[in-house]
């Protein structure tokens, strides 16, 4: 509870005085025995207690009534978020989560989360009178003050965003604001608690958490929780995109809310350079994933759209937005000797029918040279790289591409980014290593966009080496040692596998397996390249360069241009054609526990005010005067009733006698 004029408090003194009287009356008697009121002590004696008890009751109701009157001049406000406590506040800063996961809307309301938080926070500041208000919203991370809490809901500071919110970096920058401020301050944190948002693992917390500890005035937070239930709600997602000659290839997720259940039939919606179709997709549960290809008009170069669903539960989440450019040829390189591995190889990477596809093979010897920063893949099945070609494939990886090393036969002492190859070793006769576990969500072996999965369990090996260091393995042989491992190089990867397409190793000569994981990683590669039309709201990309204007060009939604920076669409910047899609992580549905919130605010006895994100809860803050002069009046009505004298009964009359 909070008092907006807590001097008044003083006046609780009053509420002696009743007391104060009722002793000096009691001195101002002197007692003097007399043998005839002996008698009538002694008739009224059986009676006292209840006249001592009445007379307490009548002095407590007199002080209570005194000290509620008190307590309501100095204007009362009960508050979950603002707790308990004396004293008035000076200056409240507020960090607002403006992510796009903000825009859901609580199943029993027709307002965003971040309206009805807005609107309550609106309300309580302007109850707390001459309060400082500062604003830190999620998307441009700076302090703003607020000139008057009536014009919160009006600022472009506080509108909706297809951005992640980043509460670590949130929190410091509060920190460092009030540093520099005097006086009594507190913090809300209004958020849906997104584990996303919130990165609970993140190192920067302990930083966060000492900047809050180290500031002289020791401010409270205050949690405003938004979670709850939800309206119904579809999701797209755009995964990747990519072109193949005339068409381009666009892999989606669907995904409706975790409430949803049952077979459900949604429209989806192409906008292409201001043509638009639409098909109907069957849902079958909670989720789809599925490619679907875009017919490009003839002598398209560049181009830009969109993919749409109808409006629901977050109309933030229900369009994701591409762009393409000229159509490119897709070059691998395979550095191997003459032979079934290098054919093989070339048959995986470049598959008949597929004009756009391109292969190179080259000695080693001649790999530093044959490394170009066009490439989309290498394929390196030979001992590995050292000196020149070591250095040429170090380059490539840095710039983002991939490159995979098969099995070389021969062990060498040679090692690359920290990683070397055990001896080769065979299998029993008659046995074989056989695949028995690998990742199928993430890596080239993982299930198909559909759900399908590689036919990994064929593959069979009578040879097999293994990578020796730190790398992630993906893929693991019956007896737990590693086929296919993973490690990262800057923007690029190499991945290490220890067989190679010759049947004097194993079947991976095979289409089951070798075809897709070439194919994934060649994609991957590739990516690079048309990722240059793609990039995240908020990302280091999507930022304006010097001398660049920001211009959007697609036509979806209603766009606000005060917050351009913060919205998915379609953009040119400068000469650069770039497509901007909210976060994938927003599209999580982690919240974090409260476990999790005691460990990222660990110290700071912070306050949560939970459920507050339904649109019929109560208001922040209540001025409650109003019920201590109620409680006032009540006080004041039992002391009179219990004043009133005691009705008197008349005495009963004697009966005659009868004869």
């Amino acid at each position: 509870m909070l008092f907006l004029s807590p001097i008044l408090l003083w006046f609780l003194a009053a509420a002696a005085v009743p007391i104060a009287i009722h002793l000096i009356n009691k001195r101002r008697h002197k007692t003097i025995q007399w043998a005839a009121m002996q008698f009538l002590l002694k008739a009224s004696r059986e009676s006292r207690g209840k006249k001592k008890l009445r007379h307490i009751l009548i002095l407590t109701c007199r002080a209570l009534g005194i000290a509620a009157l008190a307590l309501a001049a100095a204007r009362p406000i009960a508050s979950g978020l603002m707790g308990w406590g004396g004293g008035s506040i000076d200056t409240v800063v507020l960090l607002l989560d403006r992510s796009s996961s903000m825009e859901v809307k609580p199943g029993d309301g027709l307002e965003a989360r971040r309206q009805i938080v807005i609107s309550k926070v609106r309300d309580a500041v302007a109850d707390l009178g001459a309060t400082r208000l500062v604003l830190i919203d999620s998307a441009s991370n700076k302090p703003q003050e607020i000139p008057s809490p009536d014009i919160l809901t009006e600022l472009s500071a506080t509108g909706a965003t297809d951005t992640a919110a980043d509460f670590p970096a949130m929190l410091t920058r509060a920190a460092e604001f009030l540093s520099e401020t005097q006086g009594r301050s507190e913090i809300w944190l209004a958020s849906d608690l997104q584990a996303s948002n919130w990165r609970p693992d993140d190192e920067r917390w302990a930083a966060a958490r000492a900047s809050i500890a180290a500031l002289p005035q020791k401010p409270s937070i205050r949690v405003l929780s938004l979670t709850g239930p939800t309206a119904s709600d579809s999701s797209v997602r755009l995964l990747g995109s990519r072109r193949s000659g005339d068409e381009l290839l666009l892999d989606l997720e669907l995904v409706r809310s975790g409430e949803a259940r049952g077979t459900a039939t949604i429209p989806l919606t192409t906008h292409l350079n201001g043509s638009r179709t639409t098909e109907t997709l069957t849902l079958p549960g909670q989720s789809l994933r599925f490619q679907k290809r875009v017919p490009l008009p003839s002598g398209s170069d560049t181009g830009h759209g969109s993919i749409s669903i109808p409006a629901d539960g977050n109309v933030r989440d229900n369009a994701a937005f591409f762009a393409y450019g000229p159509s490119r040829p897709v070059k691998s390189l395979i550095v191997a000797s003459a032979g079934e591995t290098a054919d093989y190889l070339a048959l995986a990477a470049s598959p008949p029918g597929f004009g756009n596809l391109g292969t190179q093979r080259v000695d080693p010897a001649q790999a530093a040279t044959a490394i170009t920063p066009d490439l989309a893949a290498i394929f390196w099945a030979a001992p590995l790289p050292s000196g020149a070609a070591a250095e040429a494939v170090q380059r490539f990886l840095t710039a983002g591409g991939q490159v995979v090393f098969l099995a070389p036969g021969n062990p060498g002492d040679i090692t690359f980014v920290d990683i070397k190859w055990s001896d080769a070793a065979e299998a029993p006769a008659g046995k074989f290593f056989i695949l028995k576990d690998w990742n199928r969500s993430d890596g080239p072996l993982r299930d198909g966009i559909d759900g399908t999965p590689v036919a990994a369990t064929r593959l069979k090996a009578i040879r097999r080496q293994m990578p020796l260091g730190d790398a992630t393995p993906l893929a693991r042989w019956e007896d737990g040692e590693p086929l296919l491992a993973r490690r990262i190089v800057d923007h690029g990867t190499a991945w290490f596998l220890g067989s190679v397409p010759d049947y004097t190793w194993s079947n991976l000569g095979d289409a089951d397996v070798l075809l897709p994981a070439v194919q994934r990683i060649i994609h991957a590669g590739n990516d690079r390249f048309d990722a240059s039309y793609l990039a995240t709201v908020g990302s280091d990309v999507a930022r304006t360069m010097p001398g660049e204007t920001r211009t959007r060009l697609d036509d979806y939604g209603t766009p606000d241009p005060a917050n351009a920076e913060y919205e998915a669409g379609v953009y040119r910047l400068g000469e650069r054609l770039l497509a901007l899609n909210r976060p994938s992580l927003e599209d999580s549905p982690e919240i974090l526990t409260r476990e999790a919130l005691d460990g990222v605010l660990d110290g700071t006895n912070y306050t949560l005010l939970d459920q507050a994100g339904q649109a019929n809860d109560p208001s922040l803050s209540r001025d409650v005067w109003r019920a201590f002069l109620v409680a006032v009046l009540c006080f004041l009505l039992a002391e009179a009733l219990l004043c009133l004298p005691k009705k008197s009964t008349p005495d009963a009359l004697p009966q005659k006698a009868t004869a």
